[in-house]
């Protein structure tokens, strides 16, 4: 837990949620929970998946082009 009054507590609350995933996804991890990508791992994507982001980004515009489903989640469009 931390104080979100407290700037170096979110920072190294940040830097820490930072080095557990790298850590996963050196060991073939995931960079997602079981609450999926939402805001906060959208950067760790390119790290996991690579060129696929290009996939996920024309799919996510294929089927939501007004970008209304989830906008802001998951891959940046």
């Amino acid at each position: 837990m931390i104080d979100p009054n407290r700037p170096e507590e979110v920072a190294e609350a940040c830097r820490l949620n930072d080095r557990m995933v790298a850590r996963a996804l050196a060991m073939e991890g995931t960079c997602t929970g079981e609450h999926g990508v939402g805001y906060g791992k959208m950067d760790f994507l390119i790290a996991e998946h690579g060129e696929a982001i290009g996939v996920m980004r024309a799919i996510k515009k294929a089927l939501d082009p007004d970008g209304i489903l989830n906008p802001g989640k998951i891959v940046r469009v």
